[in-house]
């Protein structure tokens, strides 16, 4: 960890909800802020790797994320979800880093200026049903998809991760995202409809 992060002090027994580990926090058990860490790190470097595509980026990133949630813990509020309002703080910095960089994305459907009806359940993510003797299909299809999902623009990318890796709700995906339902429901749609685009041809050859 940086220097400014805080160190540990009270142990942390067993299975512990967030909601307790956050109050442990706000009464300053930094050990309680090493375990939430420890639970979502992962996911939030996965979160910001697929965002800003730079890998030793999105770990500054991730760190930086930590540091803020830890010192604006004070102001979180039960009545919301830890993890919904991590992913928003390290949406904000991955954001921030992207107009510092004046990151711009190229040829994406630009869904900011409006919304649209779509269905929740329209169109899945592309599925693949692949047998168990085909594991070496399964790793080439992995890197297909990371690659499909690297084409999509910032904000497309980070609703599929949330929803269909993540598995958030369409609230909890607009609280973190700063946007109404209708936006996300059309970020989704759109989002899938290019996977589908880009990985079509994998999907029939390995029908």
């Amino acid at each position: 960890m940086k220097p400014d992060m805080p160190s540990p002090n009270a142990p942390v027994d067993g299975e512990v909800s967030d909601l307790e580990l956050v109050k442990r926090c706000q009464a300053g058990d930094t050990r309680a802020f090493d375990a939430l860490v420890t639970k979502y790190r992962n996911r939030i470097y996965s979160m910001a790797y697929h965002i800003i595509q730079n890998e030793t980026e999105a770990w500054d990133i991730s760190q930086e994320a930590f540091i803020k949630a830890w010192r604006a813990m004070g102001s979180f509020k039960s009545d919301a979800s830890f993890y919904t309002w991590l992913y928003r703080i390290t949406h904000n910095v991955c954001y921030d880093w992207m107009r510092k960089k004046k990151f711009e994305s190229e040829g994406e459907f630009d869904d900011s200026e409006r919304e649209h009806r779509v269905a929740a359940g329209a169109e899945a993510v592309p599925r693949g049903a692949p047998r168990p003797d085909q594991a070496m299909k399964n790793a080439e299809l992995k890197v297909q998809i990371d690659w499909a999902i690297s084409q999509l623009s910032p904000d497309h990318r980070q609703i599929i991760l949330l929803k269909e890796m993540d598995g958030l709700s369409y609230q909890e995906i607009a609280d973190v995202m700063k946007c109404s339902l209708g936006t996300v429901m059309s970020r989704l749609f759109y989002a899938r409809k290019k996977l589908q685009e880009l990985l079509k041809e994998t999907y029939e050859n390995a029908a």
